[in-house]
């Protein structure tokens, strides 16, 4: 995942972008095709395309959301998805930057509660999967994994920006 323009400590600094009814459309019609021309978005929204444009570009400048292409992995060959927990010890963020670099790792997230790291991989199947484990438990602070494999996506959406 890229690091939006803006980071998410900054935006936590300066508090949470509030957004418009108008801001919130236009973000709502790019959920649905990130290609839509501008022209098309603003007559949805009342807008001008030009209009439309800047808002586009504010809301990009600001980190607010990105427009990024999303696969579908089991189309691509990809059967096999968990969430891996991970219990450590030592510097967290540490760890975290030793999982970031592992490539079929796509999400990092510290966490409160039973684990300490939850991970999201995207694998060709259940051997490919365990030697994804097997460079996690690599990782000198990593104490414990619990693997979550998913069995069926039935919900994921992006919409809380629109909320």
């Amino acid at each position: 995942m890229t690091t939006p323009p803006r980071s998410r400590a900054a935006a936590a600094k300066g508090g949470p972008v509030v957004l418009d009814e108008i801001s919130k459309q236009i973000i709502e019609q790019l959920q649905t095709d990130g290609r839509k021309p501008y022209a098309s978005i603003g007559k949805a929204v009342g807008l001008s395309e030009a209009a439309v444009r800047q808002r586009v570009q504010r809301l990009l400048d600001l980190g607010v959301m990105q427009i990024v292409a999303v696969t579908d992995p089991l189309t691509l060959g990809f059967p096999r998805q968990a969430m891996i927990g991970i219990k450590c010890e030592g510097d967290l963020e540490q760890v975290a930057d030793e999982l970031s670099q592992i490539p079929e790792i796509d999400y990092v997230v510290l966490t409160a509660g039973s684990v300490d790291i939850m991970v999201e991989v995207v694998c060709e199947g259940d051997t490919h999967l365990l030697e994804i484990l097997g460079k996690i438990r690599a990782i000198s602070s990593v104490r414990a994994t619990e693997t979550f494999v998913y069995l069926k996506l039935h919900k994921q959406t992006y919409s809380w920006g629109t909320r």
